[in-house]
């Protein structure tokens, strides 16, 4: 997911972006322990985008203005 798309939706949005992503990843630790996961980088890529997630949210708890 892109930067630009994360910051046009709404605080709770992003709160329900953050808690479906930290389930997928969960999901996604379970089938790599499983031995049912076709392609371990996509654990990596789930985890960028929890981080870009929740560095928006701090931005907004913050008040910082980023330019898209």
């Amino acid at each position: 997911m892109k930067t630009n798309d994360i910051r046009k939706l709404s605080t709770e949005d992003l709160d329900k972006k953050a808690l479906e992503l930290k389930t997928e990843l969960f999901n996604l630790r379970f089938q790599l322990a499983t031995g049912q996961l076709e392609n371990p980088s996509y654990i990596k890529s789930v985890k960028k985008d929890i981080a870009r997630v929740k560095t928006i949210q701090r931005e907004r708890e913050l008040g910082i203005k980023r330019e898209a």
